[in-house]
């Protein structure tokens, strides 16, 4: 139950994001604060979802447990460099060092998360 919750949070969050985004970019500042502002409430679920799936592995003596640990460390980097992106963009500067924090963030998370981690996409 709280792996669909955390999946569809992050779908849901990245979606925002690329909303926000476009509005910043089409110059409608009120209707990205908004999106933004909603997004931020969507990071809440992220890491109550995320915080739970870790809670997990500290029951026993998993051997997975490290690997889940830098999966919610990265996931907490990949909000940072979301947030950081679109202040950025807001403020019309360079937005290059996040959106490269973003990527490789998001790759370690997305990489971990899905085919490391038990629930995931490989057995």
């Amino acid at each position: 139950m709280n792996t669909h919750l955390h999946i569809t949070a992050w779908a849901l969050a990245l979606i925002l994001f690329i909303v926000a985004i476009i509005l910043h970019k089409q110059g409608k500042q009120k209707g990205a604060k908004i999106v933004q502002m909603v997004l931020r409430l969507d990071y809440l679920l992220i890491l109550y979802s995320g915080g739970d799936l870790i809670a997990n592995y500290f029951g026993g003596d998993s051997p997975m447990m490290v690997e889940a640990i830098i999966k919610g460390i990265a996931g907490v980097w990949v909000i940072a460099a979301m947030e950081m992106t679109l202040g950025k963009i807001k403020d019309n500067d360079s937005a290059k060092a996040g959106w490269i924090q973003l990527i490789i963030a998001l790759a370690i998370t997305i990489a971990l998360g899905f085919f490391r981690l038990p629930g995931g996409l490989l057995p």
